[in-house]
Parts: structure tokens; sequence; C-alpha cells
């Protein structure tokens, strides 16, 4: 059933959105612009420790990549429900592709310092902000609200984002950071410059939204998420999910390299293996989730983590821990998928910009919580316990979600505003 998407007098008919254009070059620009993103998240650091050894100033480079979305992920997501949102998606592109290009030519100059880099990565960061919360508005306008379909688009959209973020970008921006401090940065600004390139081949969208006070769309948007029931479920479920993961892999290269023996390249490895069980999962979502509700797919992926943790602190064959990262991968393509089709199904167009916004505010604090958790855990016992306190609370996770209860009751509208249509 097509659904109107209204931004005052104008429409977009979702069939005619599907017959002018299809989603290959969204993913298209999602799998190179990642792949450069690969490449920063790890020349940004390596960048960091040629400049300083201060260990708090290095730091500040991780924390940057998150701080954007906890102080400007609202607000962004609230622009981009206001605005064409294949209009936002170039304008981040193009706005990234300048910042990593500056920060390219300083470094090559020698002019580059710690500051810059900061500041490069909060704006960068920002600008991805946008362009998230629209790319994930965009696909059900042009895929339409099918429960299989959403499955499928998205598993491919995480497969990609998997490959480039976790195989491709690291190792070639490590190996390019090698040969040139300023290559892995030369390469993502291009990466940016090419992503615009596939984002103008997208067909024309008018606004979802209307104008209204910025607070005012904020509040509309967590009001949405706090209605909807199974939103607000499984926004609380991925949270439990990012923050239990990070409590056990804060410190795993720890306790990989240290009690288990595995050397520094076969970190590397473990960790791209596990990527691989992501990837290969993204690829079969549609499939694997076909007879399962969004709220069932969430809770089988908490599941596994939690026994792919039990599995990682109670063996020491470092194929066996593979084969757990594996699983792990696996579980975080299916909650990725999840959200992403829930938030299609369940929320009106002209508000999901915002919803997409909010559950990665959440989402990614719960990271961050979660790391600091199991930092202090590692600190006050030994390397293993954040392993098992991951099992832990997975576990009550999944008894608090009673796992195989449905829920397939639509999204509720806004008073005033049009309801969308969610498959059952």
């Amino acid at each position: 059933m097509a659904l109107s998407l209204r931004s005052g007098s104008r429409a977009v008919d979702q069939a005619a959105a599907r017959d002018s254009g299809s989603l290959t070059p969204l993913l298209a620009a999602a799998g190179v612009s990642v792949t450069g993103d690969g490449a920063f998240l790890v020349a940004a650091p390596l960048l960091a420790a040629s400049l300083t050894r201060d260990p708090l100033a290095v730091s500040t480079v991780t924390a940057a990549f998150y701080l954007p979305w906890l102080v400007a992920g609202l607000p962004a997501g609230a622009l981009a429900d206001r605005w064409p949102r294949r209009r936002v998606m170039l304008a981040a592109d193009l706005v990234r592709a300048c910042l990593i290009g500056l920060l390219a030519a300083l470094v090559l100059t020698g002019h580059a310092g710690l500051p810059l880099l900061l500041a490069v990565i909060l704006l960068t960061g920002i600008a991805g902000c946008f362009f998230d919360a629209s790319s994930q508005a965009v696909i059900p306008t042009l895929a339409g609200r099918d429960k299989e379909v959403l499955a499928r688009v998205n598993g491919r959209y995480w497969s990609i984002d998997t490959v480039g973020r976790s195989l491709l970008g690291p190792s070639g921006g490590s190996l390019s950071f090698a040969a040139g401090r300023s290559l892995p940065f030369v390469g993502d600004a291009v990466s940016f410059a090419a992503s615009a390139l596939c984002i103008s081949r997208l067909p024309r969208m008018p606004a979802a939204g209307t104008p209204q006070p910025l607070l005012t769309a904020i509040r509309e948007g967590l009001a949405h998420l706090r209605r909807t029931r199974q939103l607000r479920e499984l926004a609380a479920t991925m949270a439990a999910y990012n923050f239990s993961y990070n409590v056990a892999m804060a410190t795993f290269v720890l306790y990989a390299t240290g009690p288990l023996h595995i050397a520094d390249s076969g970190y590397g490895v473990l960790l791209a293996l596990g990527a691989l069980g992501g990837i290969a999962t993204g690829w079969r979502a549609a499939r694997i989730t076909r007879n399962l509700s969004h709220r069932q797919t969430m809770t089988l992926a908490t599941a596994l983590q939690a026994v792919a943790w039990l599995g990682i602190a109670t063996v020491h064959q470092a194929l066996a821990i593979a084969v757990f990262l594996g699983v792990i991968g696996a579980a975080s393509t299916l909650v990725s998928v999840a959200a992403s089709s829930a938030r299609a199904a369940l929320t009106p167009d002209h508000l999901l910009g915002r919803v997409v916004s909010a559950f990665r505010l959440f989402g990614i604090g719960a990271a961050g919580l979660g790391a600091l958790a199991g930092g202090l855990t590692a600190q006050q016992s030994d390397l293993r316990t954040p392993l098992w306190a991951a099992v832990a609370l997975l576990t009550l996770t999944v008894a608090a979600h009673r796992p195989w209860r449905r829920s397939a009751s639509p999204a509720p509208s806004a008073r005033g505003t049009q309801r969308a249509t969610a498959p059952q």
C-alpha cells in the first residue's frame, strides 16, 4: 500500500518514488563514505599519538567521535525532517569532504595540531548526524514499508557499513598512514566527494516535515518514541545491548593480548572474523527475520551476544573465540536491521529523522557508559569479570523482554498529523 508523504501542499507517492529511482546510489554512497570513515577512525588516533604521548590527550580523540551525536543528534534529526533529505545528504557529504581535505592539506604541510584534529572530528561528526538521520529516513520513501523488503534493504545497508567500517577502512587507514600521514585523510575526503556524486543520482524528494520551532520539533519526535510501545521497547533493548557489548569490549584487547596470549596482529584478525559474521548475516537478514517480529529479532540478537560472551569467557582457543566474535557480529547486524526496519515501519515520514536520531542518542550514550563501566570493572577485579558482567546484563535483558510475546500494534500518530500505515 503506497503511503502519501506530505510537506505542505506537496506530496511524493512511494510507488512513484520507487519507479523514479532505486536505493543503489544510496548503498553505493554508504559503501564509499563508510570505507573512508573506517580509515579515518584508525588514522585519527595514530595522528594524535604522533603529535603527543599524553594518554589523556590521545583519549580525547576517541571521545570526540562520540560527542557529536550526544550534543547535535536530536537537532540534526529535527532539521533533517524539515529540509529536503537528498539536499541534506549532499550538503553533509560536501562539508565533510572540505573539512577532511583541509586536514589532509595541513597534515601534508606539517601544520596540523591536536586542537585542529579535534575540531575536524567534531564538525565532521555533526555533519554525519545530518547525513545518517536523512539516509535512514530515505529508505522507506524509496523502498516502501513492507517488513521483508525493509529487512532486506537494511540488511544490505548494514553489511556494507560493516565491510567499510570494520574491514576495508581500518586496514587501508593504517597502511596508508604508514606510507604517508596525509594519505588516509586524502582518501576520506575523496570518499565523501564520491558519496556526494552517488547521492546526486537519487530522485528529488520534498521536505517531509513543516517548519516549526526546533525544540517543539524535537519534543514531537521524542513524544512519538515515548507513545509507541514497540519503538520504546526496542530503543531500551538497543541501549542495553550497546551498554553490555561495551562493558565486555572496552578491555577485551587487554584480555586477548594478555591472558589469552594472542599477538597484536592476531587480535586484528579476530576482529575481522567478527565483522565477517555481521556481513554474512546482513545479506541473509530478510530470510532470517521473515517469521520473527522486530521484538523477537532484537531479543534473539541479545541472547546470541550473551551466549557468545559466555563462550569467550570460558574457552581459550583462538579459533573458538573467533567464531564467538562472529556470532556477536551477526547479532549486532540483526539489532541494527530490527531497529532500522521498526523505525521505518512505525514512524510517519515527517518524524523519521528525529526518531532515528533519538535511537542513536540512546545507543551511543549507552555505549559510552558501558565502556566506562567495563574499564572500572576490570580495574577493580580482573580482565575476565567484564565478560561475565556482560553475560549477566544481557541475560537479564532477555528475561525482562519476555522474548516470545508478539507485539504488532500500529504506530500511533500525534493529533493533527498523518497516520503511518505499518505492516502487522
